[in-house]
Formats: C-alpha cells, structure tokens, sequence
C-alpha cells in the first residue's frame, strides 16, 4: 500500500488503536509471555524507568493504559504519558506531582493522556509551588494541541474541570502549568531538546500515527538512556533514522497490532516492523509494552518476527515493572 494511501485510510482511523478485522480467535493462544530477567524493583539509588499502564484503550485484563514513571535516587521526576487507568498505578508506585520535572504526553489519545486530569487533581492536594512543564504535540484536525487542550480541561472559565484552573497562572494553592507544543509535521518534524532538568536530558521526536499529531521521546540519564516509541508506524522513517546506531540502554516499544491482515498498520508497526526497528537502532535490550490481546495473542508469532530484526533479549512489561537503567 502506497503511503498516500495508508494516509486517506488512517484518517478514518480516529480512534488510535482501531479493531477492523480483528480475528475473531485472538484470545486462544496462552503462551507464557517472556518477562524481564527480572524486572527490578525501583532502586533508591541511580535511575530506573517503572511501567506504570503497559496496556491499550480496551479494558482487558489488568493492564492499565500507557504511562511511565522515571525515577532517580528513589525520587519521580518525569512522567511520561498518564493513559486511562494509570492515575491509580501512579499512586501504587507512589509517584507524586510535587518531585517531577516535567509531564512528557506522546499524543492526545484517551489512552495515553485520560488520566492526565487525575494526576494534577491529586497533586492539587500537595501543596507544590515551583512551575511544572507539560509538553505535548501541536494541533491536527479534530485533535487539539497541548496548549488548547489544557485550556479545554481545565481552563478557569469554561474548562471541564474548571475548578482545577489554578494551574494555569499558579493561583488556588496550585503550581502554573507551563506547556509547550512540538511541531510534528505528521512524522517529519525535528526533534527538539527539552530544556527540563540538569540531571538528565529529553529530545522529543515526531513520529507518525496516521492523523494524529504524535511524539516519541528519548532521555539520558547520566551514561544511560531509554527510548519511548509512543504510538508509530513504519512511515515514521526520521525516527528511525535519526536514531539509527544510538544504541539505548532499552527501547519501549508499543506492541499494538500482530502481523494478519485487518490491522491498522498505517497507525502502528506489526512485530516485523518492530524488529526492524530495534535492529536499526540497536538497543541493548527491547521491551514490549502498550500491549493488546490482538498482539499477546499472537506472541510466539510476533516474537520470531522481531527476531528477523533484532536478535537482543525481548520482554513483555507488565503494570508496575520498574526496569533499572
């Protein structure tokens, strides 16, 4: 399929992680699932990336949607995306909105930025004084930007949450929010450095997710470094080149789609195109996460179709696994 065409059909495609097609059977393999060996509690010493939502938009099973929680020296000092369900595995890992830098959102779908609203009404309670950066994507038809998304949360006049509007000029007992949008151009965009924290450094790169504006995210801590995939398909040709050779301590790799016909691979890359990824970019490890049935389903499938690509290890994270960099 040509891209122009992958392009017209993904914008029909608005709900991120569309079911057309899905095989009637995706519940019938149990495989085991290949876990970390193993992942690591979160250490009070050094960094640590813990998978607080390693699920999708579907409610299955106990995995709630994707979002993540770096810490270093036992302190949280980024999260990254806040998906629906997340809110409550952010309190289980005892994250809270006070110690963080920064809140990092890869797109505006549901589940990845639905809980985000939670997260700042619990840190509302914390009594935070310092500003906090929140950045997102910029606008698309029918997705806002970060900025007027904010603004339609919790805007003080007309928000949904009005009540939580102190964020927006630090009043209410409540930090200011500074937000920023990085410009994707549907996948082609720069990646831009994020000035957030002089202990560890992000570059946020546009990816392409059909028709909704989209960002991965890479961040170094010290000598090691981890690289988020956010929600991509395989037309996300500079991701993939710019961090061609990078070599990062783990990728996490979204694992939405398995390799049949009927999925929307013009939103997201099938376990081969995964593969591929991970061989061009070289990881010392690969983690699945963002995991759907339709892919666990099919793992042994879609495990030997990464290995054509990459032949590191490969595991599937589970909701709280805390893997240590």
């Amino acid at each position: 399929m040509t891209k122009s065409a992958l392009t017209s059909v993904a914008a029909l495609m608005l709900s991120g992680c569309l079911l057309a097609n899905a095989p009637e059977d995706a519940g019938t393999d149990t495989s085991p699932l290949p876990r970390a060996e193993q992942p690591a509690d979160c250490p009070m010493t050094g960094a640590a990336l813990q998978v607080l939502g390693s699920g999708g938009p579907i409610a299955e099973a106990d995995r709630a949607a994707t979002s993540y929680l770096l810490w270093i020296d036992g302190t949280p000092r980024l999260l990254i995306d806040a998906g629906s369900g997340s809110f409550l595995r952010f309190a289980e890992a005892g994250g809270r909105l006070e110690t963080l830098d920064a809140i990092l959102v890869t797109h505006l779908h549901a589940d990845h930025a639905g809980d985000l609203v939670d997260v700042l009404n619990t840190g509302g309670f914390e009594g935070r004084t310092q500003p906090l950066a929140i950045v997102g994507p910029n606008a698309a038809p029918r997705f806002p930007g970060m900025a007027s998304f904010m603004q339609r949360l919790i805007g003080k006049a007309d928000g949904a949450f009005a009540y939580n509007g102190g964020y927006q000029d630090g009043t209410e007992n409540k930090p200011e929010l500074i937000v920023r949008e990085v410009e994707t151009a549907e996948g082609a965009g720069a990646p831009i450095g994020l000035d957030i924290s002089n202990d560890f450094s992000v570059v946020a790169h546009p990816v392409h997710h059909g028709p909704v504006p989209a960002l991965g995210y890479v961040v170094e801590v010290g000598e090691a470094s981890f690289v988020i995939t956010g929600d991509q398909s395989f037309l996300s040709e500079r991701f993939a080149s710019d961090l061609a050779g990078s070599n990062p301590t783990i990728l996490f790799a979204h694992h939405v789609i398995n390799s049949e016909d009927g999925q929307p691979r013009g939103l997201h890359r099938t376990p081969e195109q995964i593969g591929e990824l991970a061989g061009a970019i070289a990881p010392e490890r690969l983690v699945l996460t963002h995991n759907m049935q339709r892919s666990l389903s099919r793992i042994e499938d879609g495990l030997a179709a990464i290995a054509l690509g990459y032949s590191g290890p490969v595991s599937v994270a589970s909701d709280l696994d805390c893997y240590a960099l």
